[in-house]
């Protein structure tokens, strides 16, 4: 990858332009080591089959984002790639036959490629036996590890010999959570649970030291803590500073959408918008505040963008609970504030005068109408076709949570039968990843000319780790929309 370092661009402002290049993480070998006793600590609700979540399901989301991103990697070589001798190799990290891409580019490779390098190696070392608790021994062991297997030990949190040393980080597939591109600047996390800090570590270390990031090392936004954090009271979310990249939007040019959610905090929130003010990355910043719930919690699990005209969303996000005046229950208890949604929007030029929306969905016609030229009125496709209550069960299994290829064509789970129906209604096409891959290798289907598609991927195990593929993806750049 070394060699397109003078040619890596960072550019990112819309949701939905073309995708050219993104980050991703596997499936590990960590994945397969979450235990029921320890899976909610990991922010996992359930223990997934790791065979069954390669083999049957990324593997395929890999050969789709390489026909779109990096065809000649694949293009001709399907049956070599999937036959039973190559046993995978195509997709593994650390194998000689692994695609390494520069277009659909893998994290673990980036992680060993600074770890070669043997005063980051020794820096990382410290750092992650320092948090992990580590005995010197074990980090003196570890700094003279290989590289590739350093990398693999420190995702998976398991020796050569399958000895676990520290736990694995799981969530790590979800590659969007470690940062968010904003125009040519990448804003870094700062993770709301303890099970994230490692990732965010090695993360932080690939921005700041890999070659491919040099020429933005002075984009690198950091989410600071309040003045004097470690003096507030306990560690009491109220006063915590976080963000995570689920929660933030690119929605136009100089426009940013940031969740205050589970995971985000109003603080958190505050200091992302003094940063991208002060460094002129942005002109506007819309704050949305949804429920503070496992259920939601981040921005990009109740709604996404499909086309500039186009989004799906949960119902009970568009528009927040009405409550009848009439009902005596409304002079006797308080309505649940947790419940209701709202959205604030702060400018560069007069942060002091906000400006409020009636609902998301005011919010998100705005977002196409103005920001985004769109000529057509604004379409809002509803989770679970907005029927109770397969809304609420299909947004759960992230149907809400759609990656864009390009505009109008995105990535979902096979799962959610209703939304998909709501697709079909809104006059899309549905495919399946199995079908689409085969017409895309065969050549009868162009990706140049495929438009307004959801592509159905698997998701019996994906789905219950409890994020989709906009989740799994780390946009680094895309073209922009032609208006």
């Amino acid at each position: 990858m070394s060699e397109q370092n003078n040619n890596f661009k960072v550019n990112v402002n819309t949701e939905i332009g073309r995708l050219r290049k993104l980050l991703i993480h596997s499936p590990d070998s960590g994945l397969g080591k979450v235990v029921p006793s320890k899976a909610q600590d990991w922010l996992f609700e359930d223990i997934v089959h790791l065979d069954t979540i390669r083999k049957g399901e990324y593997d395929y989301y890999v050969k789709l984002l390489m026909y779109f991103l990096d065809p000649q990697k694949i293009k001709g070589k399907l049956a070599e790639i999937d036959s039973e001798e190559s046993n995978r190799s195509f997709y593994k990290p650390n194998h000689p036959d692994f695609h390494n891409s520069d277009a659909v580019i893998e994290i673990q490779n980036l992680l060993s490629e600074i770890l070669a390098q043997e005063s980051i190696r020794k820096k990382l070392v410290a750092a992650v036996c320092a948090i992990e608790g580590c005995t010197y021994k074990v980090q003196l062991q570890l700094a003279d590890t290989d590289p590739k297997q350093l990398a693999e030990i420190f995702i998976s949190g398991t020796l050569a010999n399958d000895e676990m040393i520290f736990a694995p980080i799981p969530n790590l597939i979800f590659t969007r959570d470690v940062g968010t591109t904003i125009n040519n600047y990448i804003l870094l996390n700062k993770p709301a649970k303890k099970a994230r800090v490692r990732e965010t570590l090695l993360m932080r270390y690939i921005f700041f030291n890999h070659p491919i990031f040099e020429g933005y090392r002075e984009h690198m936004l950091e989410i600071p803590d309040v003045t004097m954090h470690f003096l507030r009271p306990g560690d009491e979310p109220a006063f915590s500073t976080t963000l995570e990249g689920g929660d933030v939007m690119m929605v136009s040019p100089n426009h940013v959408l940031i969740g205050c959610s589970e995971r985000t905090s109003e603080h958190g929130a505050n200091e992302a918008i003094k940063l991208l003010f002060e460094n002129d990355v942005v002109e506007k910043v819309t704050v949305v505040k949804i429920p503070s719930k496992r259920d939601y919690m981040h921005l990009d699990t109740v709604f996404t963008q499909v086309k500039r005209n186009t989004w799906v969303i949960l119902n009970s996000i568009a528009h927040s609970p009405k409550y009848n005046p009439y009902e005596p229950i409304n002079f006797l208890k308080e309505p649940e504030k947790l419940e209701a949604t709202t959205a604030i929007q702060f400018t560069k030029a007069n942060p002091q005068e906000p400006k409020h929306f009636e609902h998301v969905e005011a919010l998100l016609n705005e977002i196409s109408q103005v920001d985004l030229g769109s000529t057509e009125p604004t379409q809002i496709i509803y989770s679970g076709n907005n029927l109770f209550p397969y809304d609420s069960r299909e947004q759960w299994t992230d149907s809400c949570n759609l990656l864009a290829l390009k505009e109008g064509v995105v990535l979902g789970y096979d799962r959610n039968d209703k939304t998909v129906e709501a697709f079909k209604s809104a006059g899309f096409n549905i495919v399946d990843v199995k079908d689409l891959i085969q017409d895309l290798e065969s050549g009868r289907v162009d990706i140049e000319t495929i438009t307004d598609t959801l592509i159905l991927m698997p998701s019996a195990e994906l789905s219950r780790a409890r994020g989709g593929f906009h989740c799994m993806s780390l946009p680094i750049w895309r073209d922009d929309l032609v208006r």
